[in-house]
């Protein structure tokens, strides 16, 4: 079994010493993958802002906003493990959906079917072109790791990049545990 090959349903680490700012440190779930592109979002990267400050008409909902990338910023997506309740998801990954109907998604909120621990939205999303996203990997940027549902919905998303590298094992424990910045050694 290749546990490196990039696909759907993966998570793209960037490697420790990456600069663009848009992916320091990130953990970006890989939710499309074919021969056109790929999407994903950044799944430790909160705004501190709830969804019902950021969008009119939603209903009271105490879930926070990730960024999801520098891509499109002012597009709302999520994700969520209600795709049977959903419909118009795509399954990611196991218990892991993308989107669905806005509307459905609304009521379903107002009437407490879905709860915040079941559903992260992200302001804006990554994106790579046709063959970007294999070049970047051919440069040692990503460090491809499998995803596991409470990444999203149970981990505090300040640690996660070191989590999933950690849990990688073997060399990654030892690149989980270096400093942000190599001078604070």
């Amino acid at each position: 079994m290749v546990t490196n090959e990039v696909k759907k349903g993966k998570v793209l680490l960037a490697e420790p010493f990456m600069l663009d700012p848009n992916f320091r440190r990130a953990a970006v779930l890989l939710c499309e993958h074919d021969e056109e592109g790929s999407v994903g979002f950044i799944m430790n990267r909160p705004l501190h802002v709830r969804i019902d400050e950021v969008m009119e008409s939603f209903p009271e909902f105490n879930a926070e906003v990730l960024l999801g990338g520098p891509v499109q910023t002012d597009t709302i997506h999520y994700i969520h493990n209600v795709g049977d309740l959903l419909e118009g998801s795509i399954n990611v990954f196991s218990n892991i959906y993308w989107g669905g109907d806005f509307d459905k998604l609304k009521f379903l909120i107002a009437q407490q079917l879905i709860l915040p621990h079941n559903i992260r939205f992200f302001a804006g999303y990554s994106g790579w072109s046709e063959g970007q996203l294999a070049e970047e990997m051919d440069y040692g940027s990503w460090v491809v790791a499998d995803m596991d549902a409470n990444y999203l919905f149970k981990s505090p998303p300040d640690n996660l990049w070191m989590q999933v590298m950690y849990n990688k094992g073997n060399a990654y424990t030892v690149i989980a545990n270096m400093p942000d910045m190599p001078s604070w050694n």
